[in-house]
């Protein structure tokens, strides 16, 4: 057991301790997440823009509404998105 054991210790001592490094093309990928956030946020605020005017449209004109399931659904799709996008921040920090 004793030999395992010296022979384990002399091929760990080989080893070196290596330095972490980006993968290649990184920073392109990054980007394109930065990118796609940008995105996500900015279809988020047209959502709900939408949904709320058109709500008052259909509240001002006296239509059937359906606009506050748009509303909901874009709220809902918001939280997604942002609890998507902290996870992902706790997993590439």
């Amino acid at each position: 057991m004793t030999i395992i054991s010296v022979l384990h210790d002399t091929v760990l001592a080989q080893i070196g301790n290596p330095t972490p490094e980006a993968p290649p093309a990184a920073d392109k990928l990054m980007k394109l997440v930065r990118y796609f956030t940008w995105f996500v946020l900015l279809s988020g605020v047209l959502g709900i823009t939408y949904a709320g005017g058109r709500f008052a449209w259909e509240k001002w004109s006296g239509g059937g509404l359906a606009s506050p399931k748009m509303v909901a659904g874009a709220m809902i799709g918001g939280i997604i998105a942002t609890s998507a996008g902290t996870i992902m921040n706790a997993a590439i920090s």
